[in-house]
């Protein structure tokens, strides 16, 4: 008889110094140049924003069950981001009150939901940064379903692996392979670094944005 769920070891944690170094990375810098790992605009924060990075664990979680995320709760680090993946579900919200209270107190540093969440006053009380499809008033039981831990899922459409490196903000969320995120977040930041200096010469030197860009330049060659 197959297990009814699989609890598979946590993930490695991500590089500290790059957690720190990547502190006001911005996904919309990244999406720039990078084109996979973002997730469906529609998994939007509940809060006011912030850029929340850590490292992925992953669940996997049947519909109407939240049976392995209640034992879940229990085992989440300090860093870590849990990424549900709710299997096509977009109607019962996993995620309220109790659940946000025992997950902030495991020192986890967000929630990333494909699917909707419950009791917002609650999780914002309870200071834990949540993204998810929404808000719905029908919640998950103790079904006793089954679930996977730390397996590859899928969350708005991207692929996730449990180790990866998730960026959070107002403008969405993003999953990085970690051999791959350094380079982007190192890109990121610096290209973050220029943008002050060409707002300022918009506004205060009158140049046209089109000039700085080089997209006039192409125009023009097109005509």
């Amino acid at each position: 008889m197959m297990d009814k769920y699989q609890i598979n070891p946590m993930p490695q944690a991500a590089d500290p110094a790059l957690l720190k170094r990547a502190a006001n990375v911005e996904t919309a810098t990244i999406g720039h140049i990078r084109q996979l790992g973002f997730a469906d605009p529609s998994i939007a924060p509940m809060m006011p924003a912030r850029t929340v990075i850590g490292t992925a664990v992953t669940l996997a979680l049947p519909g109407q069950d939240s049976t392995l995320l209640h034992h879940v709760a229990g085992m989440l680090r300090k860093g870590d981001i849990l990424v549900i993946d709710r299997l096509g579900d977009h109607k019962h919200a996993c995620l309220g009150g109790g659940v946000a209270c025992a997950i902030k107190a495991s020192g986890c540093s967000a929630v990333i939901i494909d699917g909707p969440a419950t009791d917002r006053q609650e999780i914002l009380h309870f200071d834990l940064p949540v993204w998810s499809r929404g808000l719905s008033p029908v919640t998950t039981r103790l079904y006793d379903i089954g679930g996977a831990l730390n397996v590859p899922v899928c969350c708005g459409g991207a692929a996730v692996l449990p180790g990866w490196i998730v960026v959070a903000d107002d403008s969405g969320v993003l999953f990085m392979p970690p051999d791959e995120a350094p380079e982007y977040i190192d890109w990121a930041l610096g290209k973050q670094k220029q943008e002050p200096e060409s707002h300022r010469k918009i506004i205060e030197d009158g140049a046209k944005l089109g000039d700085l860009t080089g997209a006039s330049e192409k125009v023009i060659a097109g005509i």
